[in-house]
């Protein structure tokens, strides 16, 4: 067994991953019993969000000494266990921010111009446009909750679009200010005014379930709402009456609440004013190849007796703002 082991990762990818670590091994387990009986000697992994990594895991990997994960977010990972038995935790900070965002407008142009109904329309043998008015993106207001990578090329994009933008957070981006006129608003005001909501805040404890019926009922009637963050963001049964009522005119979702129990998913999937996709806006050609150029930088400069620049450590971040609240 190679001290550096890969998991999850798709042969497109494992040709960039050889080129710089000739012996490391592939594997697709993601059982814990499978991880500890096979990775027993590994000294270096590589993983995806895919494949948890609790304390019961990590405290029966005795030689692991870097753990990389090809993911911003690492709360698959119990980070605690790894500074208490010295495994250096890398994350890769930023794969794709551009990605994600473009999958926002994405899920916004394909569904508000109709083109499924459209493309559907024509192939039936059907070339007329009628009852396919779009809705434009120029003049309309979004609302950006959360404005960290992915949260500031949204506003990015959105001000190209000739859109209003309010935002909300805690912490403020002096320069989407400046340069693309974003206003920070209290969340009752983002609720309220916003013609399209956009999520990009991480999933916590205090976050989960952040859109509930009383937030639903405070936003604005036929509101867009698009969710590429985490699905447990989103009271799933709320959404529903939420859609059912015309508070909500359109859902676009590339994450759910209950990702693995399509029955939990069904009525929301199948609703017609919802469009879901399987957890793909940080699935892309650059993207991909950024999280493994960035595992392999981590695990090479481990190996060569560096310190990795994308060791996983708190941030040094100044939030003036009230606490954002529900």
């Amino acid at each position: 067994m190679s001290s550096v082991v890969f998991l999850d990762l798709e042969e497109q990818d494992r040709i960039l991953v050889r080129a710089q670590l000739p012996d490391a091994v592939f594997l697709s387990c993601r059982k814990a019993e499978d991880i500890i009986l096979q990775c027993a000697d590994a000294e270096a992994i590589s993983t995806f969000i895919t494949t948890p990594f609790p304390r019961d895991v990590l405290s029966k990997l005795p030689k692991l000494r870097l753990l990389s994960t090809r993911s911003v977010g690492y709360d698959h990972i119990d980070a605690d266990t790894c500074k208490e038995r010295g495994i250096l935790l890398c994350n890769v900070p930023d794969y794709g921010s551009h990605v994600i965002a473009e999958h926002v407008f994405a899920l916004l142009l394909s569904t508000l111009r109709h083109i499924r109904e459209g493309e559907d329309r024509v192939e039936s043998g059907t070339f007329d446009y009628h009852g396919l008015r779009g809705i434009s993106m120029k003049g309309k207001t979004i609302g950006i909750l959360g404005t960290g990578k992915i949260g500031r090329r949204v506003a990015r994009i959105a001000h190209g679009f000739d859109m209003t933008i309010l935002a909300t957070d805690q912490c403020r981006t002096l320069e989407l200010e400046s340069l693309y006129g974003v206003r920070y608003v209290a969340l009752p005001e983002l609720l309220a005014s916003s013609d399209i909501l956009t999520l990009h805040i991480p999933a916590l404890p205090g976050t989960e379930h952040f859109l509930d019926s009383k937030a639903f009922a405070s936003m604005k009637d036929g509101s867009v709402l698009v969710n590429t963050a985490r699905g447990s963001l989103i009271d799933s049964k709320a959404l529903l009456s939420a859609l059912d009522s015309g508070k909500v005119s359109h859902a676009l979702l590339d994450v759910l609440e209950h990702e693995q129990n399509f029955e939990e998913n069904k009525k929301l999937i199948r609703h017609p004013r919802v469009v879901a996709t399987p957890h793909i806006a940080f699935y892309a050609d650059d993207s991909m190849k950024n999280m493994c150029t960035d595992s392999v930088q981590s695990i090479l400069q481990w190996k060569s007796g560096k310190k990795p620049d994308h060791v996983v450590h708190p941030l040094n971040v100044v939030c003036d703002l009230p606490p954002v609240k529900r």
